[in-house]
């Protein structure tokens, strides 16, 4: 498959206003809330990754069901790395993730899909129960990305939940 055009677009604006490509408003969900978002979403993409056709591309711009299932698999297990990092270091460093290196390295189009679906359901989970489990006085401790973007656990989660929300939003227009 052809790579895509990597997306170098700095997101972080979705933790101040509405998305308007997906409709998701940060303003409208809050941070205890997310890990049961994420786990409605999980149960979403099993399906998703059963039925026919996963592995085709419909539209230039975007990749198939099964990459984004990859995709956000990955993101589960990135987000929960960062937030377990803020909770147990003072204000880390979060590495630098290409998501789109990691598409292409990963070779996302090729992987099973029941593979992906039962490992994305599982990487959801651990997110949401790290979610569940940041005691009251956590949400606000720090971590930073590679870019010097500051986060706190809060706005994080927040940020998690538009990936996700975002990314079914793409693959609904398949």
């Amino acid at each position: 498959m052809e790579d895509l055009e990597p997306d170098t677009k700095d997101w972080t604006w979705v933790l101040s206003r509405a998305c308007a490509e997906c409709g998701f408003d940060p303003t409208a969900v809050g941070p205890r809330e997310v890990a049961g978002r994420i786990r409605d979403d999980a149960a979403l993409w099993v399906p998703r990754l059963h039925r026919p056709g996963v592995t085709a591309r419909t539209r230039a711009d975007r990749w198939s069901v099964l990459e984004y299932g990859c995709h956000i698999r990955d993101v589960h297990r990135i987000f929960d790395h960062r937030v377990r990092l803020m909770l147990t270091e003072d204000d880390p460093r979060f590495p630098n993730w290409d998501q789109d290196a990691t598409a292409i390295a990963d070779d996302y189009g090729s992987q099973d899909p029941k593979i992906v679906a039962t490992e994305l359901f599982d990487a959801a989970g651990v997110a949401a129960d790290t979610y569940d489990h940041v005691p009251a006085h956590a949400w606000s401790r720090r971590g930073l990305r590679s870019n010097g973007s500051e986060f706190t656990v809060a706005t994080i989660a927040i940020y998690h939940l538009h990936d996700i929300v975002h990314h079914a939003h793409d693959v609904a227009l398949m």
